[in-house]
């Protein structure tokens, strides 16, 4: 089995007791979660209810930095969200604080692609008890659920199926609903293949992140998202006319506070 061990090497950082304990109580956690299955899962789904998926900082022109402890003090610090490329950075490195055998993937995206997408989304590999499962905190749109990484492996979560099946071209391939999600090998990734994934997410014209405005987070009545200036939530939903509205929305939605100016910069977008 070619598990998920980390090796320091790799450009890792420990994540220190005071930071992993200001984590967990970012995401509502008061004590440290085993490192099995149930502790995954409660570590996952606590994370997702509480940072909101966003990329508003590319449209701000601030970039993205995967440096871990900048991580840290914008996603827990900060209170702010991120993208897949910071969620699953700072939840892997929790992961490993508390114990979790715990690696990086990389995935192709396959939603609404034309070709063959390209590498465009991460999320951990973990190895608990000597099987290897998937972790998602970071794909925005769709709460996946921690699954045994096994063909056929399926779980039903709230009316949703999500199955891991194998494709002979692209490795394994995660549906919802029957419907292809992404797909992945178990090829190690290296920090460099990260960062040229997320700088290309985070640069190129082509990509969504680029091009939108996007803020989401799941909780109890389901996803709430706003995307450009349309606000969605379970049946409902409606356009943000002014700057007021707008920073209230991503304060009162997404806990993400943003001054005036920032809020304005955005409507103009």
């Amino acid at each position: 089995m070619s598990g998920p061990r980390r090796n320091r090497a790799e450009g890792d950082r420990a994540m220190q007791d005071m930071e992993l304990d200001a984590y967990l109580a970012r995401i509502g956690l008061t004590d440290r979660p085993e490192a099995t299955a149930a502790g995954l899962a409660l570590v996952q789904r606590a994370h997702r209810r509480a940072i909101p998926f966003e990329n508003l900082d590319i449209p701000l022109g601030r970039g993205i930095s995967l440096d871990p402890q900048r991580l840290v003090a914008k996603l827990v610090t900060a209170r702010r969200g991120g993208y897949c490329f910071e969620q699953n950075a700072l939840f892997l490195i929790a992961l490993g604080a508390l114990g979790f055998a715990a690696r990086p993937l990389l995935a192709r995206v396959w939603i609404e692609a034309t070709g063959v997408p390209p590498r465009t989304h991460t999320f951990p590999l973990i190895e608990i008890d000597g099987e290897e499962w998937i972790a998602d905190a970071g794909f925005g749109g769709s709460d996946v659920p921690p699954m045994r990484l096994v063909a056929g492996g399926e779980t039903l979560v709230e009316g949703v199926r999500h199955r891991i099946g194998r494709e002979p071209d692209h490795g394994w391939m995660l549906t919802r609903d029957g419907e292809r999600q992404y797909s992945f090998t178990t090829d190690r990734v290296w920090p460099a293949d990260l960062a040229m994934a997320n700088h290309w997410v985070a640069t190129h014209p082509e990509s969504r992140f680029v091009r939108m405005r996007i803020a989401s987070i799941v909780t109890a009545d389901g996803l709430v998202s706003l995307t450009g200036t349309r606000l969605s939530h379970g049946d409902g939903g409606g356009d943000i006319a002014d700057v007021a509205a707008y920073r209230a929305a991503l304060s009162e939605r997404f806990g993400i506070v943003l001054t005036e100016g920032e809020a304005a910069r955005l409507l103009a977008g």
